[in-house]
């Protein structure tokens, strides 16, 4: 087994690198478990490199549907999500940019549970409602209500911001 991870490890970091858009640990080693638990499994019928990129795509692909990954992007920090302001804007902006910000994030935390994971990820991940509506597990029509009604709590909660300007 040391030979496979020495010997692919820039392979399997690459796929990884690509799929998830960073390097992650956790998920590097998924695959060399899954790589330990399945080499029974592999048929000398192809390349190795192939199939083992092929299992390390899969292993992405669910991260990705695991409801840890959908709790982590639910819960990443204001900090994470946060826009860096333009590097010309004064200080006065940045820090007014900032504040709008974390009022705005501190709104979507205050919603219901279930509409919260839906604007995370439909509005900072970008996710599509059909996208949405799968992870969850929910009609697409679910989703959309539940973006409607975010969104209206979100736009009488928010007033505020829009007057000030």
């Amino acid at each position: 087994m040391k030979e496979i991870i020495a010997g692919n490890k820039s392979l399997v970091r690459a796929i990884i690198r690509k799929i998830t858009g960073s390097y992650n640990e956790d998920i590097e080693q998924e695959v060399y478990i899954k790589t330990w638990r399945n080499l029974d499994k592999y048929k000398e019928e192809g390349k190795f490199r192939q199939w083992l990129g092929t299992l390390t795509a899969n292993v992405c692909r669910d991260y990705f549907k695991s409801k840890r990954y959908i709790q982590s992007r639910v819960e990443t920090s204001d900090e994470e999500i946060l826009e860096t302001p333009c590097v010309s804007s004064s200080p006065e902006e940045i820090i007014d940019s900032k504040n709008r910000q974390k009022i705005i994030l501190n709104a979507v935390n205050h919603l219901p549970a279930k509409m919260k994971k839906v604007v995370v990820l439909a509005e900072f991940e970008g996710w599509s409602q059909e996208q949405i509506a799968t992870k969850l597990g929910i009609p697409v029509g679910t989703v959309k209500s539940r973006l409607f009604n975010a969104k209206k709590i979100l736009s009488e909660q928010l007033s505020f911001l829009i007057k000030g300007e």
